[in-house]
């Protein structure tokens, strides 16, 4: 069997990973204790002066972790600047806070030549690469020209733009040429990959037709790959069993007292202006205004771990929440009673597995999202027999699956209230219904069905 060499822009702390941590640390560590092989990437250590570390190894059974430093300019120029400053806010559709410069698009470049300089001598001639997220589409291109003729696969954990929004960057043709150095590119939804191929066929001089394995065959820039849609998940099994032990836990039983009996609704997400938390705020106050029969009734509870602190977006959307959060609950508080609980701090798995079990509404409303594992953690951790209700954003890829959930468009936040209320009020009959079905999803395609059928579609994809 081939060896399996993963490469994403952070590799997990060797203690995150024996814990499992993260959806993607959860099916790499699974593929590559099957195969042995490498997990290699960004360490996390900003030094300063040039990025030129050797990537350091640490090997645990036939796992090797092989990680490189970045100097101060290569962060601030790849990490902050092209990587999160251009593509993120394109691929999610925020065209207002894109900032285009040449500066850290080189930067962008450099550390992607960089990081394939690093990798290359460790590779075997029957290796398969697997590199991970937007940070890194250059990479297979990049070992390529050193070349390495792996097998090389991608996947894009961000949704992809339309073409007509795609070009909005001015290096477009560049990075979709890229994206055609690898044997097979992997995408979330077919949204997805439609947006991919309507580009090939209208801004190249490609063609696309079925492939006969499944997907899309593309024959662009010289290469032919296959492109296909593999939608992420979770460990089911392990979060079923997780929240099942968590509702006992000491925290889930604070969180159950501090309620005093009143329902609870339940967000998760990172700090990102992606994630649609002002308009979700303003769903809530909706619902107090318009539902004034749940006041004192319903708190809400969201959990929102800051990241990118030093990016100006992220100060200025914590700021807003801040204010927003203040502003609703001295409209509507009472002197026992609090209605949003805005906290900006992290909880471990466990942690928030018993929260997602007491909870009676998992509200999961991005404005943009490849997948959103949130929505299917929540539906996981429920009691089966008194199961909460998902109100779920249709720009997140996790609709494409979870059709029995609340589907809500999260700019019109008055029908996301009302959704809540359908919520609020719905019978456990229906309830139980719609969970059970959305259970069924997630037990027959969880994360090691992602995974094997990744690594089975690479194994078959045209190769020279």
């Amino acid at each position: 069997m081939s060896r399996l060499v993963v490469v994403s822009n952070r590799v997990a702390p060797i203690d995150e990973g024996k814990q499992a941590a993260g959806g993607l640390a959860v099916a790499v560590l699974a593929a590559l204790k099957k195969t042995g092989g490498i997990w290699f990437g960004w360490s996390g250590t900003v030094v300063e002066g040039e990025s030129q570390s050797e990537p350091k190894r640490t090997d645990v059974g036939r796992l090797t972790y092989a990680t490189v430093d970045l100097g101060r300019r290569d962060f601030e120029e790849y990490y902050n600047g092209f990587a999160n400053q251009t593509l993120w806010p394109l691929f999610h559709y925020r065209l207002g806070l894109i900032s285009v410069s040449r500066r850290t698009l080189e930067g962008y470049q450099r550390v992607n030549r960089y990081f394939a300089d690093r990798l290359a001598p460790l590779l075997k001639p029957d290796d398969m690469v697997w590199v991970h997220d937007y940070h890194l589409i250059p990479f297979g291109a990049q070992l390529r020209e050193r070349g390495c003729e792996q097998r090389m696969g991608f996947f894009l954990h961000t949704p992809l733009p339309t073409p007509e929004v795609l070009i909005v960057l001015p290096n477009h043709q560049d990075l979709i040429r890229s994206l055609c150095a690898y044997d097979l590119v992997g995408f979330h939804t077919e949204v997805d990959l439609r947006c991919f191929t309507d580009y090939i066929r209208d801004y190249t001089d490609g063609e696309v037709s079925e492939a006969p394995d499944g997907g899309m065959l593309v024959r662009a820039f010289g290469r032919t790959l296959v492109a296909r849609a593999f939608p992420i998940s979770i460990d089911t099994a392990n979060l079923e069993s997780l929240a099942e032990t968590a509702s006992r836990s000491r925290h889930t039983e604070r969180l159950k007292e501090s309620l005093v009996g009143r329902r609870l609704i339940i967000g998760v997400d990172r700090l990102d202006y992606s994630k649609g938390l002002p308009q979700r705020f303003e769903s809530f106050e909706h619902l107090l205004a318009n539902y004034p029969e749940h006041c004192n009734r319903v708190s809400f509870l969201q959990v929102a771990p800051p990241s990118r602190e030093d990016v100006p977006e992220y100060i200025a959307i914590r700021r807003e929440l801040s204010e927003l959060s203040g502003r609703i609950n001295g409209r509507f508080a009472e002197f026992d009673w609090v209605p949003i609980r805005y906290l900006n701090k992290s909880f471990g798995r466990r942690v928030l597995a018993g929260f997602y079990r007491v909870a009676n509404v998992g509200l999961v409303t991005p404005l943009r999202d490849g997948m959103n594992l949130v929505a299917k953690e929540f539906v996981a951790c429920q009691n089966p027999d008194d199961p909460g209700v998902l109100v779920l954003s249709c720009f997140a890829g996790a609709a494409r699956e979870m059709g029995e959930a609340l589907i809500v468009n999260p700019f019109d936040t008055e029908s996301v209230a009302d959704a809540l209320q359908r919520a609020l009020t719905m019978p456990v009959e229906e309830r139980r219904e719609r969970h059970a079905s959305m259970m069924q999803t997630l037990r027959r395609h969880d994360i090691g069905w992602w995974r094997e059928t990744y690594v089975d579609a690479l194994t078959r994809a045209p190769y020279r």
